[in-house]
């Protein structure tokens, strides 16, 4: 089964308020989850690595066997890079988000990260801009 995981994190100050927002469609382009969450402060590379674990978390949650193809995709350039190796990680707090993911990823039979511009994730980008509202 390929699932289509839409995440965005948001920060307004860059350390500030931070949320995050999750999209989950099958390949027919059906929803079958939406979740937002309030993340307390963080920068925005923050938000949006918190927002990928809250994805690939609710994935787990919602969709059972490890036979799932999962495609993430994220509008954060640099998060999709460092996921993908072609950036190095060198603040340490990101590298420990970046190890979370990595071990989160072992739930799934493959997961790919694509970067997608912000206009295509405009369902994850308003549930996160809804997490900071809602605190």
């Amino acid at each position: 089964m390929r699932l289509f995981l839409f995440t965005d994190g948001a920060s307004k100050g860059n350390p500030g308020p931070a949320g995050a927002g999750v999209v989950l469609k099958d390949q027919k382009g059906n929803i079958l989850v939406e979740e937002f969450q309030f993340l307390g402060r963080m920068t925005n590379n923050e938000a949006e690595y918190s927002a990928l674990l809250l994805g690939l978390s609710t994935v787990k949650k919602h969709v059972k066997g490890s036979d799932t193809d999962l495609v993430c995709l994220v509008d954060s350039e640099l998060v999709v890079s460092q996921l993908r190796g072609l950036y190095r990680v060198k603040a340490a707090h990101l590298r420990e988000l970046l190890t979370k993911v990595k071990i989160e990823e072992s739930a799934f039979s493959k997961i790919v990260y694509k970067f997608i511009p912000r206009e295509e994730n405009a369902h994850a980008d308003k549930l996160a801009n809804k997490a900071l509202k809602g605190r």
